[in-house]
């Protein structure tokens, strides 16, 4: 039989428990029997408002007040229960604790008994708890999860929320009406089984593990499924773990974007681009062939002695129109390369004050027409840049021919070059009409014309600048435009220059002059017309010549004739060039004629594939009969 504890011990063990109670941080309240009370720690004097030593002694409801929050009545303290029943009892949810200078705080609290060594109930113990900021906490949360919820229900994409178990916690409405499932069929289901197993996606199931794995986001995985009831979709699912940082997800948050429509979208724009590329190159040589035949007149005609003044008159409009056309149709290529990224630079170390030499040679007709004053001012010494020659030439030759239209008739127009630190500084000023305000942020854009009106008829096609802009910029370069309405433009065009310390490249030995050796040439072209007048001008260089109008009868020629040269269309009858040249390649009695392909066609792609076929040049219509002599004079006689 346990030894009873001295009075000695019970007061030590009461004392320890007093100590113990005041430090905790919850209220402790404890009455007698008859609910008087005994003990307040610290935590209770705080809330309640009342001393230990004013309360010893008092009913426990004077110094405890409770009040139910919604209602305002009083709230039997659980004291009474505790000690009616003889259990720890709970006070009611939404209580106030009313403290004795009416200060009101949201409590939970309970009550147990207390009983002697003797089992018998010497009072109770009240612990309760102010909970204000646990509401604050839990209104915060209810409001963030309203509002989360708010977030999701709006969102235009199918949403969807799993557990760590990938089951269906929520949706969004756009999830339920994109995919054809209610939210009872949905809510608690396997995310795999949903619509009746439609949703047990190879490529979700790749997704998910690899978010459950990792613990990672994955974003923009792209999946194609067929759905039996919805058909083919595209989707771009992102994934991302919630919480973050845990090597077990709790939730997956996963959201579908179906992109279907888009896929389908970009498809009929790559065949409708494919499709304008198509007819701008079929543009090109429609245009092209009436091109060569007039180039080739207006050559004639300057071949003629003693011209009078209107046959020197009409053949200087012939060929200028002719080059105005002829870049009309270049630039409508090159925006169409430059804009799908097809254009590709051929770079090498060239003088920057030699490429201003040729374009100004170049627009100088134009600009003479309109009696304009051209002052150009280059510095003595080279200005070198690792760059496409041809490419930099159009450059400039657009800003001079646009600086052209839009300057009145005996205007001027100023070009300047010069080197500034590492760039190379290129300005065209005009005295011109100038730029709108509202235009000039978008005078590089594809399709911007000044003015359309009649009075400005020579405003071209609004790609000039545009191909200015992408050039430079494709170089490593940058063009600026600064203007006053009625005051006239500037375009400043910078592009980096190549250290001095690179050495300057050797003059080119590889540039042919005519020798004046007569070649035997057979002209194939299905165009009456420019096979005439190339012929002309071939015998009128002292040439000599035969033609042919299609493939089968070009190859008979060719047999019978056996010409150093063929000057061969692509777009024949019956047989192109392309199996023209390929048909006497294989023949060893022909494979020693130099083929140059005349074609209306100029892309690059077109430039790869007649060097593919078997040509050893590709000249492009309207050529050039100058460059034309250049190839001739390489031939060698067999």
């Amino acid at each position: 039989m346990p030894k009873p504890q001295t009075d000695e011990a019970l007061h030590e063990q009461r004392d320890w428990l007093l100590v113990t109670l005041s430090s905790i941080g919850d209220a402790v309240v404890t009455t007698d029997f008859e609910g008087r009370l005994t003990f307040l720690n610290p935590v209770a004097e705080s809330l309640t408002g009342w001393t230990l030593q004013e309360a010893l002694g008092q009913p426990l409801g004077s110094v405890v007040r409770i009040i139910n929050e919604e209602s305002r009545q009083p709230v039997e303290i659980p004291t009474v229960e505790a000690l009616q029943e003889g259990r720890t009892a709970k006070l009611a949810s939404h209580s106030l604790l009313i403290a004795k200078d009416g200060t009101e705080r949201p409590m939970s609290d309970s009550a147990a008994l207390i009983r002697s060594d003797t089992g018998e109930v010497e009072g109770v113990v009240l612990v309760f708890r102010d909970i204000a900021d646990r509401r604050k906490t839990e209104r915060a949360l209810n409001k963030a999860l309203t509002y989360a919820d708010d977030i999701i229900a709006t969102l235009r994409e199918p949403f969807v929320i799993l557990d760590g178990d990938l089951r269906v916690k929520t949706a969004n409405r756009s999830f339920y009406d994109s995919f054809h499932v209610s939210k009872e069929e949905t809510e608690n289901c396997l995310v795999y089984d949903l619509g009746n197993g439609q949703w047990d996606i190879p490529g979700l199931r790749t997704l998910l593990d690899e978010v459950l794995s990792r613990n990672q986001s994955v974003h923009d995985f792209e999946v194609e499924h067929s759905f039996p009831t919805l058909g083919r979709k595209t989707m771009l699912l992102n994934a991302r773990p919630f919480p973050p940082d845990s090597k077990h997800p709790e939730l997956i948050l996963l959201a579908v974007e179906d992109v279907s429509a888009l896929r389908e979208r970009a498809d009929e724009l790559a065949d409708a681009s494919r499709r304008k590329d198509e007819f701008l190159a079929m543009l090109s040589h429609e245009l092209r062939n009436p091109l060569a035949a007039i180039s080739n007149a207006g050559q004639l005609l300057g071949l003629q002695k003693n011209q009078d003044q209107l046959q020197r008159k009409t053949r200087s409009i012939i060929e200028r129109q002719v080059g105005q056309l002829t870049r009309l149709v270049d630039d409508l290529l090159e925006v169409s390369r430059i804009t799908t990224g097809k254009i590709h630079l051929v770079q090498e170390r060239i003088d920057l004050n030699g490429i201003v030499a040729n374009a100004v040679e170049t627009v100088h007709p134009f600009i003479g027409q309109r009696r304009h004053s051209l002052k150009v001012s280059v510095p003595p010494q080279p200005i070198w840049l690792f760059a496409d020659a041809a490419r930099l030439e159009q450059v400039v030759v657009n800003l001079l021919t646009n600086a052209a239209k839009y300057t009145d008739e005996g205007g001027h127009i100023w070009l300047s070059v010069q080197q500034d630190g590492d760039e190379a500084v290129l300005r065209v000023r005009d005295s011109g009409v100038g730029i709108a305000p509202e235009l000039l942020p978008h005078v590089f854009d594809l399709f911007t014309q000044a003015d359309r009106s009649l009075d400005r008829s020579q405003g071209g096609l609004g790609i000039g600048l545009c191909l200015v802009q992408r050039l430079v910029e494709l170089h490593g370069g940058k063009v600026e435009a600064c203007s006053t309405l009625g005051k006239g433009s500037e375009f400043v065009v910078r592009l980096p220059v190549v250290p001095s310390s690179v050495t300057p490249p050797s003059p080119s030995t590889e540039k042919a002059h005519p020798t004046g050796t007569s070649l035997r040439v057979l002209v194939v072209d299905d165009n009456v017309d420019v096979a005439q007048t190339l012929t002309m001008l071939l015998e009128a260089a002292g040439h000599h010549f035969q033609t042919a109008h299609d493939g089968p009868s070009a190859l008979e020629a060719a047999l019978d004739y056996r010409p150093d040269v063929m000057l061969l269309d692509i777009s024949l009858p019956r047989m192109d060039g392309y199996e023209v040249a390929k048909n006497m390649r294989q023949q060893p009695d022909l494979k020693h004629i130099v083929l140059v392909a005349m074609s209306g066609y100029g892309q690059e792609s077109d430039h790869r594939r007649s060097q593919d076929e078997g040509f050893d040049h590709h000249l492009v219509k309207p050529s050039d009969f100058g460059k034309l002599q250049q190839i001739l004079a390489t031939v060698k006689v067999k």
